[in-house]
């Protein structure tokens, strides 16, 4: 374990981020097999990168074929993605549990402050139905830390999920009601409130859920049927251990540990200006143990201040044109 870098994580600075993830991008240069054998396909000398700009990006297809994990650690965890039936799920091997959830608790308190100031209640159903969703082990923790009797975890019980809202709403206390997108959409179908201390935060999901719908009409019709004037959003995924989170308009922020690259979607090893809509890269300092540095193939785009919005998932060539190169 690496006990030096994990303790500068979280303390990490504009000012001393790069130095940061040049040592974490060496670290894992050297302990992390799959990724050593990416640099080196790619012809790359760790030890020559000396900024961000030279660090390259895993594709995120490799945590569904290879082992991302550094150094043959035993993992306390392994989170796996949902997939479609049939399809290859991600999997990601969880060294540290400490760390995600330092990662997360860390993140929300930043953005939200003290998750013990809320209810907080998860409608989450395509993930609860499923073993080893990371998403349903950060929802069980902020359950548990805001030692509220309502909190909790609600699947088919609607009913009880709105009178939860209600009393929460009724006694003044703010309440967090974190849901997959379909399974919001559904409840905004069968309710009509005027919540006023509720955060309405939606984490996404809505393949093979019935019609795709783009983000504003998704989050207009929640916005209505609920009555809050903002629609709250979370970006995470199996491969990672850190989220951003969007207050509203889909405009997201990083934690510190975290940043967004936006790079050309043909051309994995060129990163494109702020502005310029691109796949998203990420840096994420907590994922120290397995990858910090990965392509995804999520569409989007930054903004001067760091900020970034997702735009849409990338098609099959494009995906296919980022992940030329495969392990042997």
């Amino acid at each position: 374990m690496n006990s030096l870098l994990e303790n500068r994580i979280f303390s990490v600075s504009t000012s001393n981020f790069e130095e940061l993830a040049l040592e974490v991008f060496r670290f894992q240069s050297q302990a992390n097999p799959v990724y050593k054998r990416y640099l080196e396909i790619l012809k790359i000398d760790a030890l020559k990168v000396n900024s961000i700009s030279g660090i390259p990006f895993l594709p995120i297809s490799f945590f569904k074929s290879q082992k991302v994990l550094a150094n043959d650690f035993l993992p306390q965890k392994i989170f796996t993605s949902s997939g479609t039936t049939g399809a290859e799920t991600s999997k990601h091997y969880v060294v540290s549990l400490a760390l995600y959830e330092k990662s997360f608790r860390k993140a929300f308190d930043l953005f939200y402050g003290n998750v013990s100031n809320y209810c907080v209640l998860a409608l989450l159903p395509s993930y609860l139905e499923r073993e080893g969703s990371s998403l349903v082990y950060m929802a069980s923790d902020l359950i548990e830390k805001s030692n509220n009797p309502s909190s909790g975890f609600y699947l088919n019980n609607t009913s009880e999920l709105v009178d939860a809202l209600l009393k929460s709403e009724s006694q003044g206390k703010s309440c967090l009601l974190l849901g997959v997108t379909f399974a919001l959409l559904d409840l905004a179908k069968s309710v009509n409130l005027s919540l006023k201390n509720t955060i309405v935060m939606e984490t996404g999901g809505m393949k093979g859920r019935g019609k795709e719908l783009i983000r504003e009409e998704a989050h207009e019709i929640m916005r209505k049927s609920f009555g809050v004037e903002k629609i709250h959003s979370e970006y995470g995924m199996t491969e990672l251990l850190s989220q951003a989170y969007s207050k509203g308009d889909g405009i997201f922020s990083c934690p510190p540990w975290m940043r967004i690259k936006i790079r050309d979607p043909y051309d994995p090893f060129s990163i494109i200006a702020a502005g310029k809509t691109g796949a998203i890269n990420i840096i994420d300092l907590a994922n120290l143990y397995s990858c910090a540095f990965i392509q995804t193939d999520d569409l989007g785009k930054t903004y001067e201040n760091g900020n970034f919005e997702v735009i849409g998932r990338m098609d099959g060539s494009q995906i296919r044109g980022c992940n030329l190169l495969t392990l042997t």
